[in-house]
């Protein structure tokens, strides 16, 4: 593994720093970034598992949370008939935390679910996890996951409704940690795609994304505005709204049959966003999403995984709203920067990697254990290139909550300078 690590630190930081120095941005190249790791893991395809083998996993033996809530109750539940393909598993966690932080109620409820023949269909899955922390700051999110019979299509979906302060730093990744400023503002985001099948493994499609910060201000008590805290143009006026509206293209390669709990395989997405005034956006700007994952697996079945994930995110031109430029924790499904602060690094391109060991310590699969490691780094507002690297590292818990769906409850400690965190999740990170 040195020397794919070694790629994936030192390739993506040196390419990206050229496209400044060179004064234009070169999407040929975020391809082939993108899209050299599969290619690298792909010339020894022998630990993929294809939808036919992972149906034939037995589960007798293994133990979820259900199971041991129904062994200490003594409640006994008739099993219905079971109807082909039509099997719905549901998991909750009770508890959690919210995006900035601190105490909160919170309540996940995860779906798992086949709309064809799980020999050929992966399993789709909606979250939706409310949060508040009764102090008048709530979280809605509400996201899906969903394959067509035989995975002729994926649809994917992102509803959010949101007021959480969020401190920033403003650009760039030299400020310390006592120089921020809070951020008020409520948020609304509706993202849809619809991606169709092209070849096995591989989607293709287009997307709906619109991003509403409204009322954005600072504290009653601050002297200091945001335009003149971030030295930042767009988006920062006070008490202003930000409204994007855009089309995207998307490209999708996925072998993993189950992104709750992904098993060996490969995952590689991109994402090209347009937002046209014509569409309603208050600027023009564009965006580029690049996202690559890898699952090791050193055992059988899957029980003994490394998982690495590296993503590039990148804004075009100079208008991308402040809200909207890249910033580490708010990546597609805002699962990356365990350890550090949310929104802690903001710049026009945000480089991140991270490296997971995943493994199963109970006979039983009910008990498991992750140990993690990050680094993130974000372009400099005065030279444009990447000066600083920002790590993080930390261990967790898995529970199994439901064997059926192999749906983890996840709780995370994370730390990095001058932070320390608490995560709790049902699924895996990545």
């Amino acid at each position: 593994m040195p020397g794919i690590l070694d790629w994936g630190i030192c390739c993506p930081l040196n390419v990206a720093q050229n496209w400044y120095e060179n004064g234009m941005f070169k999407i040929s190249s975020i391809l082939i970034i993108c899209f050299l790791p599969v290619c690298l893991f792909s010339q020894n395809p022998s630990d993929m598992i294809n939808p036919p083998l992972l149906t034939k996993k037995d589960t007798i033996g293994q133990k979820d949370l259900i199971e041991v809530f129904l062994d200490i109750t003594k409640i006994h539940i008739k099993k219905r008939a079971r109807v082909k393909g039509k099997k719905v598993y549901y998991s909750l966690l009770p508890f959690g935390t919210i995006p900035r932080g601190g105490t909160a109620l919170v309540t996940t409820t995860s779906a798992g679910f086949y709309l064809g023949d799980r020999k050929h269909t992966y399993l789709s899955n909606v979250t939706f996890s409310p949060s508040t922390n009764l102090k008048g700051q709530f979280n809605l999110p509400f996201f899906s996951n969903i394959w067509s019979d035989s995975n002729r299509w994926n649809f994917q979906g992102d509803l959010r409704y949101t007021y959480i302060p969020q401190d920033t730093w403003g650009l760039g990744g030299s400020a310390d940690d006592e120089d921020k400023l809070r951020i008020n503002y409520s948020y609304i985001r509706l993202y849809g795609s619809a991606l169709k099948r092209i070849k096995p493994y591989f989607f293709a499609g287009l997307g709906y994304n619109l991003d509403y910060h409204i009322r954005i201000r600072t504290d009653e008590n601050d002297t200091t505005s945001i335009r003149e805290f971030t030295g930042y143009r767009y988006g920062t006026a006070n008490r202003s709204n930000s409204f994007s509206s855009g089309l995207s293209a998307n490209l999708l390669y996925d072998t993993r049959v189950n992104s709750l709990n992904p098993l060996p395989g490969y995952y590689a997405n991109i994402i090209f966003r347009v937002n046209p005034t014509f569409l309603g956006s208050d600027e023009a700007w564009y965006s580029l999403y690049a996202d690559t994952r890898r699952y090791i697996p050193f055992k059988h079945r899957g029980e003994n995984v490394l998982a690495v994930w590296s993503y590039l995110w990148t804004t075009f031109g100079s208008a991308s709203p402040y809200l909207n430029l890249p910033a580490v924790g708010w990546d597609a499904q805002q699962r990356s920067g365990r350890g550090l602060y949310n929104r802690r690094y903001t710049g026009t391109t945000l480089w991140y990697l991270e490296a997971e060991y995943r493994k199963v310590i109970s006979k039983n699969g009910l008990f498991g254990f992750v140990v993690f490691a990050n680094v993130n780094s974000v372009t400099e507002p005065d030279t444009k290139r990447f000066a600083y690297l920002h790590p993080a590292a930390g261990a967790g818990l898995r529970i199994k909550f439901n064997k059926n769906s192999a749906t983890n409850i996840g709780i995370d400690f994370g730390v990095s300078k001058g932070f320390s965190g608490i995560y709790f999740n049902l699924g895996e990170a990545f």
